[in-house]
């Protein structure tokens, strides 16, 4: 396969994998043996690092995360355990991000003329205050174990699930996978649990902290983009510091264009598409709410 470099920084992304979990669980370790106001400070640092860890369950999801296909997904099934998803599900649904990228089924920042706009309102909303990723751990259960679920018309109708859940996305042997994936997710757990005594006070104030982080960042490369499956992606002036975190991925447009380049070459290819803009500029529009559609919809790709 092409990857427009020549090698995968297999021991780099396999030292951050195993320092991500060094981090996150010596983290929580601690947090669960102080008072719980410690809590906050604490989910905020984790937030960051879960971000991190986010951005190498992105890389497995496009096998840039080793040169081993098996390692790759190894990596990212153990990455997926802290998040927490099922790697499998995430994967799949990534891929249909790239090929419907800012298609109807992934326009939140516009709306048409008969679409409810309290509706639009609430779903955007949701993405930007972080309601929306407890509801991903949750989705990995249902396909796993529940996938006629997805069936509903309530999944089959709505234009931001049909594509994914109603067009045969998941084959009988990803739900397999996924049903794998869960399992051992859940043993992962219980057994951190079991060994380090954690305490779920602080451990939900630590996740809901990520939650909020991850959510603001998730549409904030897409939203006001033009209706271009590609082209409709920013690159965002971060810190340097912030660039590591991301792993690079505020180079988003880049990634669209080159979505098998690892993490670590991105800023390479910088020239190739539009200059970054800054990224609170654009944060913050996303709090003005979502706008009026004024472009046809693009057709989906295949990548």
């Amino acid at each position: 396969m092409n990857r427009n470099v020549s090698k995968l920084p297999n021991k780099l992304n396999f030292t951050l994998v195993m320092l991500v979990q060094l981090l996150t669980l010596s983290l929580l370790y601690l947090a669960s043996r102080i008072d719980w106001i410690w809590s906050l400070p604490i989910g905020i640092l984790v937030s960051f690092i879960l971000l991190t860890n986010y951005a190498l369950i992105h890389e497995a999801a496009h096998d840039n995360l080793n040169q081993s296909t098996r390692t790759n997904r190894c990596l990212g099934v153990l990455s997926g355990f802290l998040f927490p998803v099922s790697f499998t599900f995430l994967k799949i649904a990534h891929t249909v991000h790239h090929n419907h990228n800012r298609t109807d089924n992934e326009m939140f920042d516009y709306y048409y003329p008969n679409d409810n706009l309290w509706v639009k309102r609430a779903q955007w909303y949701s993405i930007l205050i972080g309601i929306y990723p407890p509801i991903i751990p949750i989705g990995s259960i249902l396909m796993g174990f529940f996938p006629w679920v997805y069936k509903l018309s309530s999944f089959a109708k709505a234009r931001s699930s049909a594509v994914l859940f109603a067009n045969n996305q998941f084959h009988l042997q990803d739900i397999r996978k996924i049903r794998i994936e869960v399992v051992l997710a859940f043993l992962y757990w219980i057994i951190l649990w079991n060994v380090f005594s954690l305490n779920w006070i602080p451990v939900i104030i630590i996740y809901a902290c990520f939650c909020i982080n991850w959510s603001t960042r998730q549409y904030v490369t897409h939203a006001f983009t033009p209706r271009h499956v590609i082209e409709g992606a920013l690159n965002l002036k971060v810190s340097n510091i912030m660039s590591w975190v991301l792993l690079n991925s505020e180079w988003d447009q880049v990634h669209h264009k080159k979505p098998k380049v690892s993490w670590i070459d991105l800023p390479k290819y910088a020239h190739t598409t539009m200059q970054p803009i800054s990224y609170w500029r654009q944060y913050l529009r996303l709090w003005k709410g979502p706008r009026p559609n004024k472009e046809p919809a693009p057709d989906p790709i295949k990548i």
